[in-house]
């Protein structure tokens, strides 16, 4: 049986009513002890936030992980919940901790609870960013404190409280859960990146170096993709976020695993569009998704 659309969390334009944050897909029966989540896809782009922004809608959604949440549209056919963010990543970013911010991009002093110290902060990409992937500034002006503090109380929290939500039903149910945080990657390494003008793989599988998802798993997974004729690697240039390192709990049964899919491979990174190998690869994807959803309650406990 096919997904049934249980909580349009945020209207789109026009409405008077406050956009929230997210949408929530569930099966008719969740049958499987996996969540998929995609918290970078989101396409909501307010005139609000282009207004602020020095740079085109186009350049602002390259830092967007397009169309992932359609190569992810199968689990919930498959019997697992998928739960997107649809705000985008250059207004809000749910893989960081809520208050990792950038001083320099506010008017005034930043509260002691900020972490303002963190790599991502140095990089320009907290929480709420400062740069594009490209390394562009985003905003015209320095922002207010209670201009960010809106953004995560009405998108990032209520993104995280249903994740958490999601992922607690799971474990009570099945007695593990296992959290696949859905990505995709540029092709070539950016300037903000570690691997800076290096061509990359197809797919690179982030498990913090065995610390958010038992090895054994992340194995399970990477054979999957290899049996379909991807490339995959471990942890470079990407081990995992903030999602995988804050839900990741191996020895509780709570494993989490961040997919990065290279972007070229399903899409054009230019003008943000499909390319003609997107049905080959959201087919891929949904054999992916067919193959994790067979896991056994018991394999994510005993590991």
């Amino acid at each position: 049986m096919g997904p049934k659309d249980i909580e349009a969390q945020c209207m789109t334009e026009p409405t008077p009513s406050p956009c929230l944050s997210h949408q929530i897909v569930l099966p008719f029966e969740q049958t499987a002890p996996v969540v998929f989540a995609s918290p970078h896809s989101g396409q909501n782009y307010s005139a609000d936030l282009l207004s602020l922004s020095a740079l085109d809608p186009l350049t602002l959604r390259r830092s967007e992980d397009a169309f992932v949440d359609e190569l992810f549209a199968a689990a919930p056919g498959a019997g697992a919940p998928l739960i997107k963010a649809l705000f985008p990543r250059v207004f809000l970013d749910a893989n960081r901790e809520p208050f990792e911010l950038d001083p320099t991009m506010f008017a005034e002093p930043l509260p002691a609870h900020v972490n303002a110290n963190s790599p991502r902060v140095a990089a320009g990409l907290g929480t709420i960013a400062r740069v594009v992937a490209s390394g562009e500034d985003i905003y015209r002006r320095k922002l207010r404190l209670a201009e960010a503090t809106e953004r995560i109380a009405t998108h990032y929290t209520p993104y995280h409280n249903s994740l958490t939500a999601l992922l607690d039903k799971t474990m009570a149910r099945f007695g593990g859960v296992l959290l696949i945080d859905c990505h995709s990657m540029p092709s070539i390494g950016g300037p903000m990146d570690s691997d800076p003008g290096l061509k990359r793989v197809d797919i690179v599988l982030g498990d913090c170096h065995g610390t958010s998802c038992a090895p054994a798993i992340t194995d399970y997974a990477r054979n999957a993709l290899v049996a379909l004729g991807y490339v995959v690697r471990r942890n470079n240039p990407y081990a995992g976020g903030y999602t995988t390192r804050h839900y990741g709990r191996p020895n509780h049964a709570h494993h989490a695993l961040q997919i990065e899919i290279n972007r070229a491979l399903y899409m054009d990174e230019d003008r943000i569009r499909h390319n003609a190998r997107f049905p080959v690869v959201q087919q891929h994807i949904g054999e992916l998704i067919s193959a994790l959803t067979r896991i056994a309650p018991a394999m994510l406990t005993r590991c």
